[in-house]
């Protein structure tokens, strides 16, 4: 079902990935990075605690949708305000999962990581991020996005010890997910996206199950749907491939929208064929640049990939989170996309 808000869009509409960049007086910003993408809860980035952090981050999450509105976004979120990373909230938040004895994997980028233990069936026994969504909404008449982290992704993340399996492990959060997304739905979110990064990183593995995953997490789902790959934070991976090791597999998954990072790797929009069927949120701020775009530099990505997509089917956004990025810039980056976008929808006469 589309709502109403999503049936009033401007052509290429636009968007974000998920994460703004947090205040400073929220986050301690060298905190923030000594964390890195935590898997376990990484609380010590706080500035506050208690009833002062809950208003802290909603405060914060007010700040983000001013943000967001001011520069001609259409499709706002949250900014990720409340959370420490884009996987860690809901992931630690499920039974049968042990986050006070970690277990460890091996990270996507060779590194040794710690990660919850799966000690039990995986189950979700309560609302996780149900509150921030009616809150989000409160907030804004524009459609709101919001994201949770994809069953295949978060199995990439779990040292599993109970499954026989790990495709086991990713129906089961899959199952997880799905009860989550149906709530996100009923509280008034417009879209709602699974991140799976880990797909991009370990296309084998995702072959074997990644899409049925995905399915199942998004199976009934009332709303529109997204599935969001990328190479990773621009903060933390600078040098990326030019070409997807795992896309045109989407095209088997239910989602509508397929969120794609492509402005940092320099993607050759004639990938975008693969997806005949889906809308294409496409990268096109680079968040490793530290100048914002100018309109004109996004304009131009729009109009590459229009040469091989109609503009029903294009919507704007950054290749990824904002999150390390400074405030001031990350504004300027998405005022500059809400322009290009602007340009080009009326180069196009509607």
């Amino acid at each position: 079902m589309i709502t109403e808000r999503i049936a009033a869009l401007p052509l290429l509409p636009t968007t974000v990935v998920g994460s703004y960049p947090q205040p400073g007086w929220l986050v301690d910003p060298e905190a923030l990075k000594q964390a890195g993408v935590p898997r376990l809860r990484a609380k010590g980035i706080w500035r506050l605690s208690g009833e002062q952090l809950a208003e802290g981050q909603r405060d914060a999450t007010v700040l983000a949708v001013h943000d967001m509105e001011r520069a001609g976004i259409d499709i706002v979120g949250d900014g990720e305000a409340g959370r420490e990373s884009y996987s860690n909230q809901f992931a630690t938040a499920l039974e049968g999962v042990d986050i006070e004895t970690p277990g460890s994997t091996i990270g996507r980028y060779g590194q040794t990581t710690l990660v919850p233990r799966v000690v039990g069936p995986v189950r979700r026994v309560r609302p996780v991020i149900v509150d921030e969504v009616k809150f989000l909404r409160a907030q804004t008449d524009r459609p709101i996005k919001v994201t949770l982290p994809g069953p295949f992704t978060m199995t990439q993340q779990a040292s599993n010890e109970h499954y026989a399996d790990d495709a086991d492990l990713a129906m089961a959060y899959a199952a997880a997910v799905n009860e989550e997304l149906m709530e996100l739905f009923a509280a008034g979110a417009d879209i709602v996206q699974l991140d799976e990064p880990w797909m991009q990183a370990r296309p084998k593995l995702a072959h074997d199950y990644a899409v049925p995953a995905i399915n199942r997490a998004l199976e009934g789902a009332p709303g529109t749907t997204a599935v969001h790959l990328c190479f990773g934070y621009a903060a933390i991976v600078k040098d990326k491939p030019s070409g997807y090791s795992f896309l045109p597999e989407l095209e088997a998954s239910t989602a509508d929208i397929v969120s794609i990072e492509a402005a940092q790797p320099g993607l050759d929009p004639a990938a975008l064929a693969a997806l005949p069927s889906k809308r294409i949120m496409l990268g096109v701020i680079d968040l490793n640049d530290p100048k914002p775009e100018t309109a004109e530099i996004v304009a131009g990505r729009l109009r590459a990939a229009l040469k091989h997509m109609p503009a029903e089917r294009l919507i704007a956004a950054p290749d990824c989170g904002m999150k390390y990025l400074p405030r001031a810039v990350a504004f300027a980056k998405l005022k500059a996309m809400a322009e290009g976008a602007r340009i080009v929808r009326d180069e196009l006469g509607r």
